[in-house]
């Protein structure tokens, strides 16, 4: 059954107590050991990829699966490996680390459709098979926001600093 109550405060509630079960279940906190982008973690991203995902869905009034969003959003980039290290199997990174965080995810959690959906489609248009549910969309958007202003985050801040 979908939980379609929109969530008090962005459902941070929610987010927690996921975030706390996901951890408890399989390997998130493994996470905390790979940089994503610039100096954010993997779990750093995942987290604020859910976060950002909640505060989409809430502020536009969407009837979303909340749980499974906010799961997909937190497996998302389930790869558990540092993809900055020269290895031939992570040159593709961008292209496989989907299906490579889907795969993982299968073997530590039970996974609805929806969240393996937003596991499978959070690449999208780099994977060109687009999103079929409003979570995956959602979780998509709200990835390349956070990566954006993971990777580009520092040089703005260089930027301000040097103008004065």
């Amino acid at each position: 059954m979908e939980n379609q109550i929109y969530p008090d405060v962005a459902g941070i509630d929610i987010l927690e107590c996921t975030i706390y079960e996901l951890e408890e279940q399989g390997r998130l906190g493994q996470e905390k050991e790979y940089i994503q982008h610039g100096t954010t973690t993997v779990y750093e991203h995942s987290v604020r990829v859910a976060y950002i995902s909640l505060l989409i869905a809430h502020r536009l009034k969407l009837k979303v699966d909340y749980k499974s969003m906010i799961r997909g959003a937190l497996l998302h980039d389930y790869f558990l490996y540092d993809w900055h290290e020269k290895d031939d199997s992570h040159k593709l990174h961008g292209f496989t680390h989907a299906m490579t965080s889907l795969r993982n995810a299968k073997k530590d959690y039970n996974l609805n459709w929806k969240e393996k959906e937003i596991i499978a489609k959070h690449m999208f248009p780099l994977n060109i098979i687009p999103p079929h549910c409003i979570e995956a969309w959602i979780v998509c958007m709200a990835d390349k926001y956070c990566a954006t202003l993971e990777t580009l985050g520092p040089l703005m801040l260089w930027k301000r600093w040097m103008a004065g």
